[in-house]
């Protein structure tokens, strides 16, 4: 008896679950579907043609006629990792990344800390610090280039007249100012950015600890360096993978201040010079797969040594 009970109570609920279930699957994937359907047309399919390109010999007329049916081979992959000059642009982008991260993060950090506090015009301030970020980058490369330019320009005006240089210094033209010049402007261009997480982090800390902290007899520098700064390393290591993700594919700026010049050419310069100066697309698809694998290295490693970090 007791079986009979139970064994159509127990039928009787699977069929509203199953339903359910399925009711919120296909819920699940009308929201999903579309979005997937954009990621898959715009990213994978072009990473995926990318690499199917960098195992075959083709340029322009052969992909417009074969499109991905031509000639397999191996010589771009052994052509790009036996090339002089592909190791010196991935030298040149791990110097232009590095510096570049840990400049914007210091700066944007520093920046955050001096406008935590409140006082008169400190809302102007901000504003006015997050005018390199969202002004338009062809703009702010132009006045960079007349503010450096050797004939005209005002810092070597300044630096002629009243810092004693013998003659005007091409910022843009000449190594390693160059080199120096694109990594200062990629700080003030994105240290904002940096400076919206910080001052974000900083409004949520609680001022308690600090004050105990000066109570118990800390300075300004310790209070700093052990109470503010620890709380702060989450929002550093983010900040730090995203703008090691974002700098170590970096191109429009530097392709706009000195067209990869005077030791600029980093490797996204280098692959767009591949592609348009020699309508080579396999070489230049070879170039990119083999920057994606070090990229993609450098990351996991970072994010391992991260979480030992934390652990």
């Amino acid at each position: 008896m007791t079986t009979d009970t139970l064994t159509p109570a127990a039928g009787a609920r699977r069929p509203r679950r199953t339903l359910t279930e399925r009711r919120d699957t296909r819920v699940a994937w009308s929201m999903v579907g579309p979005l997937t359907l954009i990621v898959t047309a715009v990213i994978v399919v072009p990473i995926l043609w990318t690499f199917v390109l960098s195992f075959q010999e083709a340029r322009y007329s052969d992909v417009a006629r074969n499109g991905l049916f031509n000639t397999v081979t191996l010589q771009n992959y052994a052509d790009t990792l036996t090339s002089t000059g592909f190791w010196q642009s991935l030298g040149i982008t791990v110097i232009y990344t590095v510096a570049t991260t840990a400049g914007s993060i210091a700066l944007g950090y520093f920046a955050a800390l001096a406008m935590r506090d409140r006082f008169r015009g400190r809302g102007f301030l901000r504003a006015a610090f997050l005018l390199p970020y969202v002004a338009p980058v062809v703009a702010t490369a132009y006045v960079w280039k007349t503010m450096l330019n050797p004939q005209y320009g005002v810092i070597n005006a300044i630096g002629t007249r009243f810092l004693g240089w013998d003659q005007p210094i091409d910022f843009l033209g000449l190594e390693p100012y160059a080199l120096v010049t694109v990594i200062a402007y990629e700080i003030w261009r994105y240290f904002p950015f940096a400076f919206i997480f910080f001052a974000a982090a900083l409004t949520g800390l609680s001022r308690d600890v600090e004050e105990a902290a000066l109570v118990d007899g800390a300075t300004p520098w310790q209070k700093f360096w052990r109470v503010v700064t620890p709380q702060m390393l989450p929002v550093i290591a983010l900040l730090t993978l995203l703008r090691m993700v974002m700098t170590f594919n970096k191109f429009d700026d530097i392709y706009l201040l000195t067209g990869g010049a005077a030791g600029t050419e980093v490797a996204a310069v280098r692959v767009y010079d591949e592609l348009t100066g020699s309508s080579d697309i396999g070489s230049a698809s070879a170039n990119s797969v083999i920057l994606a694998i070090i990229l993609a290295a450098g990351l996991g490693l970072y994010m391992r040594l991260t979480r030992k970090a934390a652990e």
